[in-house]
């Protein structure tokens, strides 16, 4: 749901979006580093507030594991064929 909802909305500070979402911002901290350490997100700094955070997906890495999913599907779906 994060990152579905970074996706519609783009880049925000933890606390934004855990109040835009309404998913408790506890949630939101360990999602965002799940997908941090998966490195499908970015810190960027917040520009009108240095001591915050901003969150951005990282937009080419999503689009490998895509590509990467799809061809996967492609592979399966030919062996299931060959069964």
């Amino acid at each position: 749901m994060v990152l579905d909802h970074l996706t519609e909305y783009g880049p925000m500070a933890p606390r934004d979006l855990s109040r835009s979402s309404k998913i408790p911002l506890r949630t939101v901290t360990f999602a965002l580093e799940k997908l941090l350490k998966q490195n499908l997100l970015r810190k960027i700094p917040h520009l009108m507030d240095m001591r915050k955070q901003l969150y951005h997906l990282d937009t080419e890495r999503i689009r490998a594991i895509e590509n990467d999913i799809d061809h996967l599907r492609t592979i399966a779906r030919i062996h299931m064929m060959a069964i």
